[in-house]
């Protein structure tokens, strides 16, 4: 073989081997293309009199009355409340068209007049518009902002993108029963380092206590800080720059309306990406009417997939907290720093997550 045909056949072989020892590190994680995690970013506490801007960044809400109840609802915790221009629009299910829905979240950050934001409803679009925020302008001018459910691509998105805490908290239209109120004033309004657990177990007309317990997967106890929310949005997100350092975090996710083996494909994504494999502990909400589904006689049940995917982790691990879809839930916040402890099926705050 003559020399330049030699060197360039090595040349070749030299790159092929470059690529071969790449592709396991390139793997191992999705989180090396988004750059760093931002540093902590607080917004200030809310307060009686504050005003709060009601925005539609999921689904359409197609009635009068839900929009009044919410509105007043957010009168009854002390606010008064700014509807986004774009509040009662509709394009299919969403609450507007994209660019509507984008610019009132965009202009309730602009506006001075506005202490925080929350979310009309969940739904589905948010992931339709994470990428048409202004996060130079969110982390400019760092204001309250929550939501659940598909809300979890925002909250998750603005945190990664400009470091704010954000909340997992619920929506306008949700139930403000008086445990919902009591975990969202202690965080949000009192800027309380809270302990967030469930209600003490109620027993009813039961022999024992069945509502508001918790499991223990892995007993243990782990710090870190929280990402998470719905399981099929936060897997959505997996590969995109709005995806959650999941490095050393606590991971909390809730489900609902899913076939079984749909959560297990899920957290398949979460694995393979390199997520599950990062996380000092997980908390596991309400799987909510996540059930086999009709003619799937014989798939693994919750219990089963659960052991599979966090059991190998040999972290922390506990199940039942009241977050997710249910009436009564704990705010949560995204980006918070907490210490977890799963045999008494709890988080408590290191320290405020509002300034």
């Amino acid at each position: 073989m003559s020399t330049p045909r030699r060197q360039f056949v090595q040349s070749l072989a030299a790159a092929a081997a470059a690529g071969m020892a790449t592709a396991p590190a390139l793997a191992q994680s999705t989180q090396g293309s988004q750059g760093a995690q931002p540093a902590p970013l607080l917004a200030r506490r809310l307060r009686p009199g504050d005003t709060i801007g009601l925005v539609s960044p999921a689904n359409a809400t197609f009635e009068r009355e839900p929009i009044e109840l919410a509105t007043e609802a957010l009168q009854a915790l002390g606010f008064k409340v700014k509807h986004g221009a774009n509040l009662r629009a509709r394009y299919g299910q969403f609450g507007g068209t994209d660019a509507q829905r984008a610019g009132d979240i965009n202009a309730m950050f602009a506006d001075d007049s506005v202490a925080g934001i929350i979310a009309m409803t969940g739904g589905s679009g948010c992931n339709r518009i994470v990428d048409k925020l202004d996060y130079k302008l969110i982390a400019a001018k760092p204001k309250f902002f929550g939501g659940f459910s598909d809300l979890t691509s925002l909250v998750n998105g603005m945190q990664r993108q400009t470091g704010l805490v954000t909340f997992h908290c619920p929506v306008a239209s949700s139930q403000w029963n008086s445990f919902s109120v009591a975990a969202f004033r202690s965080l949000v309004m009192e800027a309380e380092a809270a302990l967030l657990k469930n209600p003490p177990p109620e027993r009813g007309d039961n022999l024992i206590p069945t509502q508001y317990r918790t499991r223990v997967l892995r007993s243990g106890k782990a710090r870190g800080r929280l990402v998470g929310g719905n399981l099929a949005v936060l897997s959505s997100l997996i590969g995109t720059p709005y995806a959650p350092e999941f490095r050393g975090a606590l991971l909390f996710i809730e489900e609902i309306n899913e076939y079984i083996y749909r959560v297990d494909r899920m957290l398949s994504t979460l694995r393979l990406a390199g997520a599950l494999n990062q996380v000092a502990g997980v908390v596991l909400g309400h799987f909510t009417k996540c059930e086999p589904g009709d003619g799937n006689y014989g798939v693994l049940t919750l219990d089963e997939v659960f052991d599979d995917y966090f059991l190998p982790l040999n972290v922390p691990v506990y199940r039942g907290a009241q977050f997710g879809h249910v009436a009564r839930k704990l705010t949560i916040p995204v980006g918070g720093e907490a210490e977890m402890d799963a045999d008494a099926g709890t988080l408590q705050l290191l320290r405020p997550v509002v300034l």
